[in-house]
């Protein structure tokens, strides 16, 4: 039995906690009843993409690790009397759980807190940082088949899949937001350009292992891949919302695709999904630039997504 994952249930409410804000794995991991699995609080939000690579992580390892998802990050309307946007309408503020508050200093998602076998949440030893939970949950998955580690056990290529996770963070990631935030559209092409640019470095990087099954081929699964791998699912709402399309196409991007198609045909990443009509709607409100996040202030104020910091993108 997999985990009912919260946007496969009907919209989550905008109300802070209570009982609809929580889904509880209902995972039965198969070495449970021989074996104590790691159990975790996982503070997250359906819609984040940062978010969607500790999912991606945690059901990569479904049945090693167990996990309580909580519902932490949402959007509530308020009126945008100061023009803080810049687009004179109303504007969506977060709302945060205070259990995210309280255990992560810059109050983002994903976050882990690990829980103890008498059930109580240690907060002091929370971790955070969407790149960081992808190798934290790895390691205490600690699968014993080699190829299930998305961070290789080889010095190696664990280096080498660090060294493309953060480079795909800032070239494929990042540049999605500057092409939804910006408003002068020669920025948007600039940020769409530079996205595709990342993506055909990746490309031609996967082309070195002749074939593109996961970065590293093979058919397995990488830190690196779980990276990208919610952003290159969200690639779709640029032509609704800019009329750009990833030029899949093109010979540049032959591994890419080849890629795209392998890892979103693994079940235990197509239960991570978000739906597709839901998320465009969601994300309609950076597209219109009215969105107050700390991402969409960081880029609202001409620094990349990753660049964000608390002192100047509070809202």
């Amino acid at each position: 039995v997999r985990s009912q994952l919260p946007h496969q249930l009907p919209p989550i409410p905008r109300s802070r906690g209570g009982p609809n804000s929580r889904v509880k794995s209902t995972m039965s991991p198969p070495l449970a009843a021989k074996n104590a699995v790691p159990k975790l609080r996982y503070l997250s939000a359906w819609f984040c993409p940062y978010a969607h690579r500790a999912t991606i992580a945690l059901e990569h390892h479904a049945g090693l690790v167990d996990y309580e998802w909580v519902e932490a990050l949402g959007w509530e309307q308020r009126e945008d009397d100061k023009n803080v946007t810049g687009t004179g309408k109303e504007w969506w503020y977060h709302w945060k759980a205070d259990e995210l508050k309280r255990v992560n200093p810059s109050a983002l998602v994903p976050t882990l807190i690990p829980v103890d076998k008498d059930g109580k949440a240690n907060e002091e030893r929370s971790v955070y940082e969407s790149l960081i939970t992808i190798d934290y949950v790895d390691a205490i998955a600690n699968p014993t088949d080699e190829k299930l580690r998305l961070v290789p056990a080889d010095p190696y290529l664990s280096a080498k899949c660090r060294y493309w996770a953060d480079k795909v963070n800032r070239e494929c990631c990042s540049p999605y937001y500057g092409v939804l935030v910006r408003t002068d559209e020669q920025e948007r092409k600039e940020n769409f350009d530079k996205l595709v640019t990342g993506l055909k470095a990746f490309s031609r990087e996967m082309e070195k292992n002749g074939d593109a099954r996961g970065f590293l081929g093979g058919g397995r699964l990488s830190n690196t891949d779980v990276a990208l791998m919610p952003w290159a699912f969200r690639y779709y709402i640029f032509e609704h919302y800019r009329g750009y399309t990833i030029p899949v196409d093109e010979p540049e991007l032959h591994a890419y695709k080849e890629w795209f198609d392998f890892v979103f045909s693994l079940e235990s990443v197509k239960r991570t999904l978000p739906d597709k009509d839901k998320y465009l709607e969601h994300i309609g409100k950076y597209a219109d630039s009215s969105a107050r996040s700390k991402v969409a202030n960081a880029v609202r104020r001409g620094v990349a997504a990753h660049e964000i910091e608390d002192d100047k993108d509070t809202y």
